[in-house]
């Protein structure tokens, strides 16, 4: 299904693939790739157990991605090993690899959408004309259903920092 006019970059209208995600609804299946000493693959059964941010971006060689990664990042800080946190773009393992290890990105792991955008189609964040991903937060708990749902949407604003993290702190 595409949403046309779901959400605006730069002030257009745009489409989404997939359908809308809402909170209450069991996450997606997905499998997501870095690179961390070779090429690897992060699914989502992988982060069970534990409650998960997933923040969305477009691109982390952006301005509006790198605040909100570098963001999330410090914020979640205090959670430790409490709980799971992925950026997820269309970026290739290798640039995500290199943003991280400039900015000192150590509470987030990434995970690229390159190979099948099975990530952006399934939450329904896929932006059809630009094939990037929108901005976005979903929260999972551990069991992996989904606790907060935002589709940021004008795509250069930041997400509700504060929601997304309260949803996540009540997960534990």
């Amino acid at each position: 299904m595409s949403r046309p006019g779901a959400v605006t970059f730069k002030g257009n209208p745009v489409t989404l693939a997939g359908d809308a995600l809402a909170a209450g609804q069991d996450a997606p299946d997905f499998t997501l790739h870095f690179f961390e000493g070779g090429m690897q693959s992060l699914a989502k059964g992988d982060l069970a157990g534990k409650p998960t941010l997933l923040s969305v971006v477009p691109s982390l060689d952006t301005g509006v991605c790198a605040i909100q990664t570098k963001k999330f990042n410090e914020q979640l800080g205090e959670l430790g090993d409490k709980v799971n946190a992925v950026t997820v773009s269309m970026d290739l393992p290798f640039a995500m690899n290199r943003f991280c290890g400039a900015e000192e990105i150590k509470n987030m792991k990434v995970g690229s959408d390159y190979q099948d955008r099975n990530f952006g189609e399934g939450f329904g964040a896929l932006i059809e004309e630009l094939k990037i991903l929108c901005r976005a937060a979903f929260v999972m708990d551990a069991s992996g259903k989904l606790t907060h749902v935002e589709y940021v949407s004008e795509v250069t604003n930041e997400p509700d920092y504060d929601a997304a993290l309260a949803a996540l702190k009540s997960a534990l």
